[in-house]
This record gives C-alpha cells, structure tokens and sequence, in this order.
C-alpha cells in the first residue's frame, strides 16, 4: 500500500492505530473526489478539515524553529558586526578595566548572600584563616561552577581558595613551603572574575582609530620573541591605542611621547590625546607609562620606534604589569576587533561607558604584592 502523508510518499507499514487513521483519512479524500465540482471550495474546506482532525498538525514547530532561526540569526548578525561581549582576562589595563582581582570588600559590603555577592559583583568569597601550624603546599586545581578553584595545605589542613593557583597564592600571600602560624589570616575578602564589557564593532568601517581610545584585537601574528603572543596569553587582547601609523615614540621619564607622522617634534601623549590625562594623575593606581621595564625585545631604553603602516601601537594602563607593543610590537590594523563601549557586569563604580571614570582620588603609591594596593579601591 502507498501513501501521501506530509508531502511524503512511502510504503506504508504501522500499527492497527495507524491503519485506522490511514482508512479515515483515505475516506476524507474519496468524499473530496467524488464532490460536485461546483462545490468545490465548500468540500475542499471540509476535507482540509478531517485530515487536520486524522494529522497532528506539527506546523507550529516549524513556526517555532523558523522564529528561533530569525531570532539567533538577528542576535548573531548584531554580535559580529555591532555589539560583542567580552571578558577582561588580565590586570593589564587596571585602573580602568580589571580582569580577575582580589576586592577587601565588595561596593556594598561583606554581608550580602553570596548569591549575590556573584550576581551583581562578579564576586566569589575568598577567605582563608590558618587552623594549625604548618607548612604551605599547592595540592590541586579544578574547575567549579562559577569561577575555577585552587588547593592548598598548611600542614595537615587543606584549604581551598577561588581563582587560579598563581592569582589564589598571590592575594593570599600563600608561598610553598613558608610556615603559617594558627590563626593567621591569609584572606578576608572576594576574588572578582573580571570586568564584562560590549565591544562596538561597526564604527570602525566608518571613521579611523585614534589615540587614546581602548582598543580590543587579536594576537593573530604577534610573537614576544619566539613564541606566538596566542600561545601563552590568548587570542583576544585590550589595550589603549597611544600611536597612529608613521608616528614615533619615546619612552623617558616614564612619559610616554609622540611625534606624529610629518611631525617635526615630539609632543606628550596626553597632549594628543585628552582621555591619557588621567594615566599620568598619580592617583588611583595611574603610573604614567613606566620606561624602566628592563630590555624591550621591540627597542631598547633611550631609542625612538616608529609605527609601519597600517599599524598601531598599543599600551596597558597598568603599565608595570603589562605585556603590550613594549614586547610584541605594533598591531595590524587587520587584527583590530573594535572599541571598548559599555562595562555591563558587574555592577561595580566602573559600570556603565568605558574610560569615562576619574580615577580615585588616592595616590597611587608604591606597587606591593603585584599590583597597587590602592586599585583595590577602584
């Protein structure tokens, strides 16, 4: 037996159930046959509706998935050429943006739920009080939930912190085989995973980057000697554009300088660009851009780089901590992703438009632990 089913033909083979709804629906059509032409319309409407009444009518799942494609191909659309989410991974850029940090309190205190703690500050618990005497050890890592998790020993107690080993050990002070004493308190705060920001995409076929502005790229092609900048650090940098194609720079003095292409002198960055102001304040955890970061692999302390063509040059905020164009050199205008726009999570004094802050005002001292402690404060 054949049948016409769903604008399928096939051999027909089922149950007594499906014999049953084959015969009613054969029926359904052996009345629309044999109807007098004239009344054509009134038995085609009929027919229609006993084989509905014999067919599950399964178009709403394909009105479903056709609206779900429409939908994702809409969201899709404005993620790859509007508006990106991404996740700051590192310190380079503090004060301005934070990748994972520690915070000695969360903008609102230390008793809210630790759901919430999470919800509206990105914020995971970091607490560590020694229960005997002993000697530290690292004993384990492993992914969790909502923020990866390190292990460690003092002695026969195991401990266990948020974060990576290295970021977990250096807000806690914690160093293999250092003796801790009961009752110390190696942390009392929370461990924030990090800024998430919406990267603006399109305005860049319309108008060229500037200086000053806080630029996201790839590291496809960037090498920090002989080791692809991607291997080690990601695919996904953020950095601050301070250098146009065919601009020079210096570094003295922990000021940066720049003579603009077809310029005959070199001007201070925050001359040229307004929005660098705030790196040279001293205050908040700002250091200007530092000069004395050791031997560059790009150039050397007291020599001048100029920017090849269709490149740009690119330094952190953070300017101690910070793997930037110093290292792996300028950056092919091909790599660039877009600008940094809107910080929206978590629900900290950065949210909102990115670089509008000033910074804290507290100076910003002398680094300790890794970082300034006053950034803490930001």
């Amino acid at each position: 037996m054949v049948y016409y089913r769903a604008g399928k033909v096939g051999t027909y083979a089922g149950s007594s159930e499906k014999t049953e709804e084959r015969r009613r629906y054969d029926e359904a059509i052996g009345r629309f046959a044999a109807s007098d032409p004239a009344d054509f319309r009134e038995a085609a409407g009929k027919a229609a509706a006993e084989i509905r009444a014999v067919v599950p009518d399964y178009t709403w799942i394909r009105n479903l998935l056709d609206l779900l494609i429409v939908v994702g191909a809409v969201a899709f659309g404005i993620r790859g050429l509007f508006f990106q989410p991404f996740k700051i991974p590192t310190g380079s850029m503090q004060p301005t943006l934070y990748g994972i940090h520690y915070m000695y309190t969360t903008p609102l205190g230390k008793n809210l739920p630790g759901f919430l703690n999470y919800a509206l500050f990105s914020a995971r618990r970091a607490r560590l009080t020694v229960r005997e005497t002993g000697e530290a050890s690292f004993r384990g890592y492993r992914n969790a939930l909502f923020s990866d998790v390190s292990e460690f020993a003092i002695g026969d107690q195991l401990y266990t912190l948020p974060g990576p080993p290295q970021k977990a050990a250096d807000f806690a002070g914690l160093r293999e085989g250092t003796v801790y004493r009961r009752g110390d308190v190696l942390a009392d705060g929370f461990l924030s995973l990090g800024d998430h920001l919406f990267v603006e995409r399109f305005s860049l076929y319309l108008s060229p980057p500037r200086r000053g502005e806080i630029m996201i790229f790839t590291t496809d092609g960037l090498r920090v000697g002989d080791e692809p900048l991607s291997a080690s650090s990601g695919f996904y940098y953020v950095k601050r554009l301070v250098a146009l194609p065919g601009d020079t720079v210096r570094l003295r003095g922990n000021q940066l300088y720049v003579k603009p292409a077809g310029g005959k002198a070199f001007v201070r960055i925050q001359d040229l660009a307004p929005r660098t102001k705030r790196l040279y304040s001293g205050k908040g955890g700002y250091q200007g851009h530092l000069s004395e970061m050791g031997d560059y692999t790009l150039f050397g302390a007291g020599e001048d780089y100029q920017v090849p063509p269709e490149h740009y040059f690119m330094l952190g905020d953070n300017s101690r901590f910070s793997l930037d164009s110093r290292f792996f050199g300028a950056v092919p205008r091909k790599n660039l992703v877009g600008r940094s726009w809107f910080i929206f999570w978590p629900f900290s004094r950065r949210w909102g438009f990115t670089d509008a802050l000033e910074p804290v005002d507290e100076p910003t001292g002398e680094a300790a632990g890794g970082t300034f402690p006053v950034m803490a404060r930001q």
